[in-house]
């Protein structure tokens, strides 16, 4: 039995995911079989193998999330003024 170093199993199943091909031809062609791919890949989920981009993106699109709440909050807040204002107008 042959043992992987965890590199090997990690940049195994980060293809198994993203390339597109199918698992048979992922383990055929890193000779390993389907069965030890399909292991890995449930230990290692993708959250295992986040990329530094994808971490980028992730951080950004919370930020992005975050600032979005702040501005439909400061929205409704001058939607009220505005309310208020209009009607103390005689």
């Amino acid at each position: 039995m042959i043992k992987h170093k965890e590199k090997f199993k990690q940049e195994a199943v980060r293809i198994a995911l993203t390339s597109g091909l199918l698992r048979d031809r992922v383990a055929s062609d890193l000779g390993i079989g389907k069965s030890t791919l399909g292991k890995w890949v449930s230990q290692y989920r993708p959250s295992d193998l986040v990329a530094a981009p994808q971490a980028d993106l992730a951080r950004e699109n919370e930020r992005l999330r975050l600032e979005n709440r702040v501005l439909r909050e400061e929205r409704e807040v001058l939607k009220k003024a505005t309310q208020f204002f209009a009607s103390q107008r005689p």
